[in-house]
């Protein structure tokens, strides 16, 4: 699915969760009162994400030609590259919340994470000497260790209810590039380099049940880094940046 449906099912899901709110205001009880004046507390969070790249290729792409060794691949003679597309996939994400209080409205918050998922890269082909168009699919898959620090704003608590935003960084280490790897035989694999750091923003909503907060968010991840690992093959040389975004849906339990 695309990016625009998981922003609908991403909209979706807080709809249904914002009638919470309703309800909260209704009840008179105003649940955990005191609970948001503690400096430190913690929690866990589960997650969907929806992990893409964005490519920037070369200049001249349908100009950049193969030779038969470097086409070898795709059975050809030569070759010349027609397009290359990115297909997101979903993954989910489980992570521990630390959050340190730092006045009335804003919150530090660091959430390492484990979070997996996996991308796919497009490629078509113009293959000679039958002028045949080939579509090659390359998965990368992706398991990550990720470190976000964010900085939260919360709005004035109605009720049993809070909303918020919040941005930061997140550093994020992939334990599934294969960086390192050799080629296989007879296969030409798309690695990634290993670290990246992304710049994050986002919005959420908190509600305050009897024994424990609910939150839910949206955030939106971009890499500042080229994660390709260049490697003068047929399916790098068409690819000048290759750049990672990862877009999330979170469930916080504190």
């Amino acid at each position: 699915m695309r990016l625009s449906g998981f922003l609908i099912a991403a909209f979706t899901s807080l709809v249904f969760v914002i009638p919470f709110d309703t309800l909260a205001q209704r009840q008179k009880v105003e649940n955990m009162p005191t609970y948001d004046y503690s400096k430190y507390h913690f929690g866990f969070i589960l997650a969907v994400n929806q992990m893409l790249f964005t490519i920037r290729p070369v200049e001249n792409l349908h100009r950049t030609y193969f030779d038969s060794i470097a086409a070898a691949e795709i059975n050809a003679d030569s070759a010349l590259i027609y397009s290359i597309e990115s297909e997101p996939t979903y993954g989910f994400t489980v992570g521990i919340v630390s959050n340190l209080r730092l006045g009335n409205y804003f919150d530090l918050r660091f959430v390492p994470s484990l979070s997996f998922g996996e991308r796919n890269l497009d490629y078509r082909f113009m293959r000679f000497p039958d002028s045949l168009l080939i579509d090659v699919r390359k998965n990368v898959p992706s398991t990550f260790v990720e470190f976000p620090f964010h900085l939260k704003y919360k709005s004035k608590r109605q009720g049993n209810f809070r909303a918020y935003l919040l941005g930061g960084f997140t550093y994020r280490l992939d334990l599934s590039s294969q960086a390192k790897k050799k080629k296989e035989t007879g296969q030409v694999l798309v690695k990634l380099n290993r670290n990246d750091i992304y710049g994050d923003l986002g919005f959420g909503f908190d509600f305050y049940f009897e024994w424990f907060k609910f939150g839910t968010e949206l955030t939106m991840s971009y890499g500042f880094f080229d994660m390709l690992k260049h490697e003068n093959n047929i399916y790098t040389e068409g690819i000048d940046k290759l750049s990672s975004k990862v877009f999330q849906l979170t469930f916080t339990f504190e």
